[in-house]
């Protein structure tokens, strides 16, 4: 979203920004030229989202009514109603699921006629198969309730065509009412942070070969194969491995090094401000992933002309490398496959250049023109 808003500026466009919680690492990185607002949490999101809706109540009570603890989202329907109310903004973009009811739910109890573009970031059909009991129950009801709340948007999106055929097949929505819209992943700065100097010492020249992971250390990312891929790998080969980002999994990732006995070669810097540079500088960027939308990191690691490996998760990793044309795709959680394909990618590395111009294809102009052109018709449809 925040590629998409800095984008919207630079093409005239004003933008609010609204945020449940306006805080964060990624804060520092909203231009001037888009205004935050961020929309706090208030009583009775229950009742509103039934006031918003009588009619569909039977879709609401599992999910929504009954349980003790729901979705926290919730809680802030009635703020963006009020927001709605005031400013009635000529459209508005959602994304992720409970952001997406809350935001129809609102409109339609703001009685405003701003129209409402949703978008889906990850395939539905995952929740379904995430750890925890209680959440794989939950599930279960929501795709009722998100088949039946989406027919109030103006437009559906898709940030990829795996994504869009998981949300009509689990929600029973009509394909062809599903836009894929690819997210805007690489602009005209990104080549310009992965040139800048990188002074970690081990990509100095005559140093062995680094492995690259980026992403939040949680399970979802699935950096305990990564770990176990590595172990093989440095069986026989002389490597290093360096995983950007930060989370609940550090301290059992670290246990893991030790027990593999890989620690030394393994550097975890946390969450860095310009990941770009280590991608310019890798030998392979790896993505092991259980799960994604559309892997932004993957399409970033092309677009700095590094060699990448992936897992063939639900989601648009297939997508993005061309099933297999501009990087090499391995099952889910196989750390023996992810090995000989980190290998192959080490020995035979795809040719820089081809692997930016792929990435061309998910630039920030080409999502900026085409949902511009989606919210526009939107726009359009809504006047008399």
């Amino acid at each position: 979203m925040l590629h998409l808003a800095r984008s919207f500026t630079e093409q005239g466009r004003k933008v609010d920004l609204l945020l449940f919680r306006a805080r964060g690492a990624y804060m520092n990185s909203v231009p001037e030229s888009v205004r935050v607002i961020e929309l706090g949490p208030g009583p009775g999101g229950r009742l509103l989202a039934a006031r918003a809706d009588p009619a569909g109540i039977g879709a609401l009570l599992k999910p929504v009514l009954l349980p003790l603890k729901t979705d926290s989202n919730i809680r802030h329907i009635g703020a963006l109603q009020r927001y709605l109310e005031t400013r009635q903004p000529d459209v508005v973009l959602s994304a992720l699921t409970y952001t997406n009811l809350v935001a129809l739910w609102a409109k339609r109890l703001s009685g405003v006629k701003t129209p409402v573009v949703v978008s889906e970031r990850i395939a539905l059909s995952v929740h379904r198969q995430s750890e925890g009991r209680q959440r794989r129950w939950c599930w279960r009801f929501i795709l009722p309730m998100v088949q039946r709340t989406y027919r109030f948007a103006d437009g559906i999106v898709a940030v990829s065509d795996g994504v869009a055929d998981d949300l009509a097949g689990n929600a029973h929505i009509e394909r062809n009412s599903i836009s894929t819209i690819y997210n805007p992943v690489v602009d005209s700065t990104l080549s310009e942070l992965a040139a800048q100097p990188l002074q970690h010492p081990w990509f100095a020249p005559g140093q062995p070969p680094v492995i690259l992971g980026v992403g939040r250390l949680i399970p979802q990312k699935d950096f305990h194969t990564l770990l176990h891929a590595f172990a093989l790998l440095r069986r026989d080969k002389a490597l290093r491995l360096v995983i950007l980002g930060e989370g609940r999994q550090r301290p059992e990732l670290a246990a893991l090094a030790e027990k593999l006995g890989v620690a030394a070669d393994l550097d975890m810097p946390g969450f860095v401000d310009n990941p770009y540079q280590y991608m310019a500088q890798a030998s392979v960027f790896a993505l092991t992933s259980l799960y994604e939308g559309l892997p932004g990191v993957l399409i970033q690691a092309l677009a700095c002309g590094c060699p990448v490996v992936s897992t063939d998760c639900p989601g648009g990793s297939a997508e993005i490398l061309e099933n297999g044309k501009y990087g090499r795709l391995v099952p889910v959680q196989q750390d023996r496959a992810l090995a000989d394909a980190i290998r192959t990618a080490l020995d035979e590395p795809q040719d820089r250049e081809q692997l930016k111009t792929r990435a061309a294809l998910f630039s920030t102009d080409n999502a900026t023109r085409q949902y511009l052109d989606l919210l526009n018709a939107s726009v359009a449809r809504k006047k008399p």
